[in-house]
């Protein structure tokens, strides 16, 4: 839509008290009480009735997974830019384990272009530690920091960074340039043969179990690393008590270490795996009801930095299968800020400002993406997401815009709907429709 100017009527910033917004040349322009429409000096202004919803800087996912190159069967930049669109996401980091891998400035550079071809959302990519996720030898990390796409996380998600070495390496050279190695903290060889988490559901299943020292292993020797070579941690999808445990010394010895927390870990636990539906396989795997209150409380209490959806598409083929041989993840992008709000902001762990804050503003500071997760205020960009929190809805998976349809909340009722998405003042929703 060219248009380019809007005035958002009434919303509830952050929310809190209504407010007029309006939004001329990508730009917010004015907020207030009784802003004219007329107050941007000319016509065409569009006015959106934004009486009871609430706005919210442009969410920024830190963990999404595109598939493309290589998978385009499961999900496309263009296909996954429109279900972070429909989610409230004005901006994606996409992960690195594509075909090829995104380990060269030359892959990440035509991830970031297709991203800027899409239109529905920023897309910026995550660059792999090691060449081929293989783990043995550093990947071209200064080219992708150099490089068009300016990467500045790196991530070998989907496998570990299990050598200690090669994982001091990758933070002593990030740490030149303002990056941060992203891990996926799972020790290989605690989980090999591994199908879900460690625990009595997993004994009375009869399935491999993943114990949580598995991840809670690698996350302390991360954190140690990091403060060793004084750089950046991330920690990706924690899942266990124990993991917020370690993030939460780490921080209080002032250590710059991050984590996120996915939306199937806040509200999943591991007893749904007893239906042997392949939709709940996924990595790490979901734990028992006592992990996810921690893990609950540790994002309400900042020591898990934020929301990361995980978005894994998978094509029927690949899920719709045994167990044992089903292919692990979930498509989250567009019901992510639904999870969160059930969990935390209807539960009251949780209030509105506080989820701009864990889904916007923290993520995009993490990644280094200064035009988003910025204050609602005159001035900055018009990164922006309207949401109807009295909305309910019943999950669809046929309703899903993502080219997968692997979600574990399919005919499950959440609350709150994305009315609207504006990337730089364009809308690329509205009325809860792509635009």
């Amino acid at each position: 839509m060219s248009q380019s100017k809007f005035l958002i009527r009434g919303a509830r910033v952050l929310g809190g008290a209504p407010r007029d917004v309006l939004v001329v040349g990508g730009v917010v322009a004015e907020v207030g009480v009784g802003v004219s429409a007329g107050g941007s000096g000319g016509g065409g202004v569009r006015v959106v009735d934004a009486e009871g919803l609430v706005l919210l800087p442009g969410l920024v996912d830190l963990h999404t997974h595109l598939r493309e190159p290589g998978r385009e069967d499961a999900e496309t930049v263009a296909t996954g830019t429109r279900a972070a669109a429909r989610g409230g996401f004005t901006a994606v980091h996409a992960m690195a384990n594509t075909f090829p891998v995104a380990d060269t400035a030359g892959v990440v550079e035509q991830v970031w272009r297709l991203g800027r071809e899409s239109g529905y959302c920023d897309v910026q990519p995550v660059g792999a530690v090691t060449v081929g996720l293989e783990g043995r030898q550093l990947a071209e990390l200064g080219a992708m920091a150099e490089s068009a796409a300016g990467v500045r996380v790196f991530s070998d998600d989907g496998r570990c960074v299990d050598d200690a070495v090669i994982m001091r390496r990758a933070l002593e050279y990030v740490r030149a340039f303002g990056g941060v190695v992203a891990q996926h903290a799972q020790e290989p060889r605690l989980t090999v043969g591994a199908q879900m988490n460690e625990g009595v559901v997993s004994g009375e299943l009869g399935l491999g179990g993943w114990p949580a020292v598995a991840e809670e292993s690698v996350i302390a020797r991360d954190v140690l690393l990091a403060a060793h070579v004084g750089s950046r941690v991330h920690v990706c999808h924690v899942s266990t008590a124990g993991s917020v445990e370690i993030v939460r010394w780490a921080k209080s010895k002032g250590w710059r270490v991050t984590a996120e927390v996915t939306p199937h870990h806040l509200l999943l636990s591991d007893e749904v795996v007893r239906s042997f539906d392949p939709v709940f396989k996924v990595n790490p795997p979901l734990r028992s009801g006592e992990d996810v209150a921690a893990l609950r409380e540790g994002l309400a209490d900042g020591t898990i930095d934020c929301v990361a959806t995980d978005h894994a598409p998978h094509p029927v083929e690949d899920k719709d299968c045994e167990w044992g041989v089903a292919a692990m993840g979930m498509v989250g992008l567009e019901t992510a800020l639904s999870v969160v709000q059930r969990v935390m902001v209807d539960s009251g762990l949780l209030d509105w400002a506080q989820v701009a804050d864990r889904m916007s503003v923290r993520p995009a500071r993490i990644g280094g993406l200064g035009g988003h997760g910025r204050p609602v205020a005159v001035g900055e960009p018009a990164n922006l997401t309207l949401v109807d929190p009295a909305y309910r809805g019943v999950v669809d998976p046929a309703g899903l815009v993502s080219r997968s349809r692997n979600t574990p909340f399919a005919g499950m009722e959440l609350p709150g709907r994305v009315v609207a998405t504006f990337l730089r003042g364009t809308p690329t929703v509205l009325d809860g429709k792509l635009v």
